[in-house]
């Protein structure tokens, strides 16, 4: 086995301890995966809700003989006021909700003491906005990793914004500022940023917890890979001072067709009739459309990007989300004939998709994308070139990634950052970008360059690469914590 840690007792046992939210477990179940390949014990924390959703994304790593596991924590939802089934960040509706969330999340403490208490644990790797579980595992005296699911342009930029409040030295929200003490001369607006930087807000405070626990972490670790962004990287460490470890992209830890697909919720399609549909289509013909778990589009704008799909003539794999009360094909955004006008050149699928497994295959030429961090590293290890629309969180800086820095995605033009709710595009738009990224001499350039950033993403997880490479300093370092620790004892 590589990087085997020797014998059974000198197996170092990590707790993986996600933010129940798919866009935050979805990676933090690959990293359990990937830890437990190199010879650790794994053992992934989450609810009884998603137990059978962790259990058969590690079914086949499970069966393949690694040592990786789950354990379930209870969400003391009706304590803070919220119904039994509000148990994941994906049907948080309001920002009250949010909040009453965030609280029952906090009041797992005890259960997780309980947890490293029988378990014992050498390491608890656990989600940014989890800070308080730093205070546990010192407790303990078990090092915390932050795991933050972005890159490190986006952390290290969103850093400089919040110590040096660029944004409160312009007249207006739509005035360009310079990111300052930031590599690249990377200009955002007021508008594009999140909310807790635009005003005083409960989540600003806790926001600022966030990153004073990550400070006194044993360190941080990446879902990224120090080729994609080498000056962010080094800035991230030295500028910033943060330890951190790049290990990505963690969803190559899923080779076969099988895994790809039982990522994350159970697909909508099945992966034989998705694959089939794309097989019929001649390379980089598709655009893929998806905006991730959270975000939530009206009617209004769903009809929009409808229009601007049928307009632009291309072929389409469009995933929207399934509103439980309304009958497939009978939604009020949906034009008139619409399905039976494309049936042969767009697939919408109501629910979820195996994203991983589209991207891959080489019939898709581009993908419109809200930039959350998962779909953009996916992207870019697919090699695939991206539309860039943001909503929400830091995708504005992820956008900003893509299109100015790695040039393998053009901007559909969204100025304001909302939480939940897309700004609205209207449908020429979204006609004009999917021509401008699938058709274009433009796109054949992008396409160069991502298919480029893929074989560097595919070098720095084989052997000697250096995610590779990252991991294995990492995991050698655990190991000398934890002599060090039993020596004490």
């Amino acid at each position: 086995m590589i990087g085997q840690m020797g014998s059974e007792n000198n197996q170092l046992h990590i707790f993986f301890f996600p933010l129940m939210a798919p866009g935050h477990t979805i990676p933090m179940i690959d990293m359990a995966k990937l830890f437990a390949i190199r010879g650790c014990k794994s053992t992934l924390i989450t609810t009884p809700h998603d137990e059978p959703t962790f259990l058969k994304s590690i079914a086949k790593a499970k069966d393949s003989g690694f040592d990786i596991d789950v354990v379930t924590v209870i969400l003391p939802l009706k304590e803070v006021g919220l119904p039994e089934d509000c148990d994941n960040l994906n049907k948080v509706t309001s920002v009250e909700i949010r909040k009453q969330f965030m609280r029952a999340i906090m009041m797992l403490d005890r259960q997780l003491e309980l947890l490293i208490e029988t378990l014992a644990p050498d390491c608890l790797i656990s989600d940014m906005f989890l800070p308080w579980t730093t205070e546990i595992a010192a407790k303990y005296k078990i090092p915390r990793l932050a795991f933050h699911g972005t890159s490190a342009f986006s952390i290290a930029s969103t850093e400089c914004v919040r110590l040096y409040e660029p944004h409160k030295k312009v007249s207006c929200d739509s005035e360009p500022f310079i990111i300052p003490n930031f590599p690249g001369e990377i200009t955002m607006s007021r508008m594009q940023l999140p909310d807790l930087f635009r005003e005083e807000t409960d989540f600003t405070k806790f926001y600022n917890e966030v990153k004073e626990s990550e400070k006194r972490s044993f360190g941080v670790v990446m879902n990224s890979f120090y080729e994609l962004e080498p000056a962010y990287a080094d800035h991230y460490r030295t500028f910033l001072g943060r330890r951190s470890w790049f290990i990505g992209p963690l969803s190559l830890c899923n080779k076969e067709t099988e895994d790809k697909a039982h990522r994350g919720n159970q697909a909508s399609i099945g992966q034989h009739e998705c694959l089939k549909w794309l097989d019929s289509k001649q390379p980089n013909s598709v655009i893929y459309i998806c905006f991730g778990s959270m975000a939530n589009f009206n009617a209004a704008q769903l009809q929009e990007i409808a229009v601007g799909l049928e307009a632009s003539g291309q072929q389409f794999i469009w995933v929207v989300k399934k509103d439980p009360n309304v009958e497939e094909g009978k939604e009020e955004w949906l034009p008139d004939g619409y399905e039976s006008r494309i049936r042969n050149k767009g697939l919408i699928i109501r629910g979820w998709a195996p994203q991983v497994l589209i991207l891959d295959h080489e019939a898709i030429g581009g993908f419109v994308t809200h930039c959350g961090w998962n779909s953009t590293l996916e992207a870019i290890t697919a090699g695939v070139p991206m539309v860039t629309w943001p909503v929400a969180a830091e995708q504005f800086f992820n956008e900003k990634f893509v299109t100015q820095v790695l040039k393998v995605g053009v901007s559909i033009g969204v100025k304001q950052w909302v939480r939940l709710f897309g700004d609205s595009v209207k449908s020429e738009r979204v006609e004009d970008a999917v021509k401008r990224v699938l058709g274009s001499e433009e796109a054949e350039e992008m396409r160069r360059r991502a298919k480029a950033l893929a074989e560097m993403a595919r070098g720095a997880v084989e052997e000697g690469g250096s995610s590779w490479s990252d991991l294995g300093a990492l995991l050698q370092e655990l190991g000398q914590q934890r002599l060090a620790h039993i020596k004490k004892i």
